[in-house]
């Protein structure tokens, strides 16, 4: 059974039976989606293009996938490949989330959002938060910008896409297969075969002890690196390596942070876990452990602690890897887009 996140229902992914409150709404929550999908469909709601290409990596289930290190991963392949990307984005559980925002590296992730603050960190491009996508690709576009990757956002369908990516844990697929809040589904799986893409997070190897992943015909494989520590105070980063043998405080504020704590494990890292909600807002009294061993965390919680980090405390950088075979595919159909 795929392991759980602090706040994820048990019945999403696991042999629970469905309350019958939430069975009862999946069908309404359903209907409101589909008629909403269908409106776009039929023109009846009219979509707005920008003049530059836009690449949705997005899921149809509530929570993480892996998505914010494959935009960051496709945000690099493009710019090494002679484009100018951009990135727009939500900024979901931000400040004054009505505020359209540039994010720069130092920005507060309160204000930002941690993975679009984490974007910018890592990729130093454009980025824009803007709960109207259009408008994040007009300024993008306004910017430089010749290509407007979405982090999330592939239900935010007033914004007309060229290309979609859809992003599918490996372990938890589509869960118990019911729309929210009985199951995972934000759309019905069938509008999943509508994505250009379909990337499988197979995470690290062996890092779903007891669970078999797999990726089927016409599914890219995505792994998940992690090679080294970079301490949050300064200083050169560490090879990861260099903790096996030790006990450490990991911590994890994301959807599946078990995945987290397991890929460590993995490395002969003796793990304390502290699972923390997605998107969770830390405090200094959080990371206080009572012990001085070090604190390893994932880099989306690191930007929310880097003001109060202390010489113990680490990010664990994580990098997406996919077959060669992929970014030809995508970098050949964004190239068809742009000559068309």
């Amino acid at each position: 059974m795929a392991k759980q996140g602090p706040h994820t229902p048990l019945w999403w992914y696991g042999d629970v039976a469905v309350p019958l409150a939430a069975r009862l709404v999946a069908p309404l929550y359903g209907a409101l989606s589909g008629l909403r999908r269908g409106l776009y469909r039929r023109g009846w709601l009219r979509r707005k293009q920008v003049p530059v290409p836009v690449i949705v990596v997005g899921n149809i289930t509530a929570g993480g996938t892996g998505k914010t290190p494959l935009t960051i991963e496709l945000v690099e392949r493009l710019r090494e490949a002679g484009w100018k990307p951009g990135v727009a984005s939500r900024g979901y559980g931000r400040d004054e989330p009505s505020t359209a925002r540039w994010i720069t590296p130092d920005l507060a992730a309160g204000l930002g959002g941690d993975e679009p603050v984490l974007i910018a960190w890592k990729t130093g491009v454009p980025v824009r938060v803007d709960k109207d996508r259009v408008a994040a690709a007009q300024a993008l576009l306004a910017a430089g910008c010749d290509v407007v990757v979405c982090d999330d956002g592939l239900q935010h369908y007033r914004l007309a896409r060229d290309i979609e990516i859809e992003v599918v844990d490996a372990a938890r697929r589509y869960g118990n297969g019911r729309m929210m809040p009985a199951g995972p589904l934000r759309e019905p799986v069938a509008r999943a075969r509508e994505c250009d893409f379909r990337v499988v997070n197979l995470g690290q190897a062996s890092d779903e002890v007891g669970d078999v992943v797999s990726c089927g015909f016409g599914e890219w494989a995505m792994r998940l690196r992690i090679d080294s520590a970079r301490p949050l105070n300064g200083g050169r980063q560490v090879p990861l390596q260099s903790f096996a043998g030790q006990r450490v405080h990991a911590v994890a504020g994301i959807a599946n942070p078990q995945r987290f704590f397991q890929m460590l494990r993995t490395r002969g890292i003796g793990v304390v876990p502290h699972a923390f909600a997605d998107h969770h807002r830390y405090q200094p009294e959080d990371l206080a452990f009572g012990s001085e061993l070090p604190v390893l965390m994932t880099e989306k919680d690191a930007v929310k602690c880097q003001s109060f980090a202390n010489r113990w405390h680490y990010a664990v950088p994580l990098q997406a890897e996919l077959p060669a075979a992929f970014w030809v595919a995508l970098l050949d159909r964004l190239g068809k887009l742009a000559r068309g």
